[in-house]
């Protein structure tokens, strides 16, 4: 009896060790089912998301290198500009210096003598000064501004419409136009004319434009866009200002604005304006003839032509009782 239970109680230990074996087996199989399952969609979508943070890494690291283009290149621009000041400022020193040595102080017996000479100067100024302030009078004319006179009644703008005056210095045409303008605050007649004869408005050419607040601003409006042909010569419109225009006992004042004189004789020139534009029984030219000389041609170098312009305008205006200005600068 007592073998029999020994028995059976050996075969259930088996019996339970064979069971725990089999489900151990069995849930490793099952693990590894599932796994196996689902190991290759985790895997690819693991790797759609490296990919998108892949691109967004590289769209990333395209800007920064973009930016550091940019920042390159204003540094590049900054340090250029940063060592054109420096050269200018070494520039500045340096004539700085040169200047402090030209002028600066001197030894004490040669500055009382310059100081002695200075005031026997000044003497000798302020006793000529009063002795010619003996005969001074004012004048009673008060119809001059900076020299030009201002008396006339009508008044005619010559103006070069070259493409070397409308591209280049026109915005300060129309300024001085608008400036002479000012001068004369009332007048009974204006005209414009281009070098070449030209009437700016076609409705009152050969006729005067009435003055009033309006003509003057429709002139400075129609001025900012006008450009009719022009081979820069003025004596076209100065010819047809005088032969239009000119009536003796008439008080007119021409204004030519121009840069450059290419071709004739300026003596021809000067001695036609003296046969048409007649003096008075004084002597004095009753039509007036200024000028402006504007330097475009100056740019490269010397120009003739600019030369002849002012050659002929300084001497039109000297005997035809007016003022030649010629601009240094723009």
């Amino acid at each position: 009896m007592a073998g029999s239970r020994k028995n059976r109680n050996t075969d259930a230990f088996n019996m339970s060790f064979l069971d725990v074996i089999c489900c151990g087996f069995g849930a490793v199989i099952l693990l590894l089912v599932v796994t196996k399952i689902y190991e290759p969609v985790t895997i690819e979508q693991t790797k759609t998301e490296l990919k998108a943070l892949l691109q967004i890494l590289q769209q990333e690291l395209f800007d920064v290198r973009g930016d550091s283009v940019v920042l390159d290149r204003n540094l590049d621009s900054l340090e250029t500009e940063l060592a054109t000041e420096d050269d200018l400022l070494a520039t500045l020193r340096a004539e700085l210096r040169q200047l402090q040595g030209q002028f600066g102080p001197v030894g004490d017996e040669e500055n009382m003598a310059q100081k002695g000479e200075l005031l026997a100067a000044r003497q000798s100024l302020s006793e000529d000064m009063q002795r010619l302030l003996r005969d001074y009078r004012q004048a009673d004319d008060d119809t001059t501004v900076g020299g030009i006179s201002v008396d006339s009644e009508y008044i005619i703008f010559v103006i070069d419409t070259s493409g070397s005056m409308f591209q280049g210095p026109w915005r300060l045409v129309m300024q001085m136009v608008s400036e002479t303008l000012q001068v004369y605050p009332e007048v009974k007649g204006i005209q414009v004319l281009n070098d070449e004869g030209k009437y700016m408005f076609s409705s009152y050419a050969r006729r005067w434009i009435p003055d009033s607040s309006s003509s003057r601003r429709n002139i400075i409006k129609r001025l900012s866009s006008w450009n009719p042909y022009s081979d820069s010569s003025p004596v076209e419109g100065i010819t047809e200002a005088i032969n239009t225009f000119y009536v003796p006992g008439r008080k007119v004042s021409v204004f030519v604005f121009g840069d450059d004189y290419p071709r004739g004789s300026v003596d021809s020139v000067v001695r036609y304006v003296d046969g048409i534009n007649k003096g008075n029984e004084v002597g004095d030219r009753l039509m007036r003839i200024h000028a402006v000389g504007f330097p475009t041609q100056f740019s490269r170098g010397t120009s003739i032509n600019a030369l002849r312009f002012a050659n002929l305008m300084r001497t039109l205006c000297e005997r035809n009782g007016g003022s030649y200005v010629g601009l240094t600068k723009l």
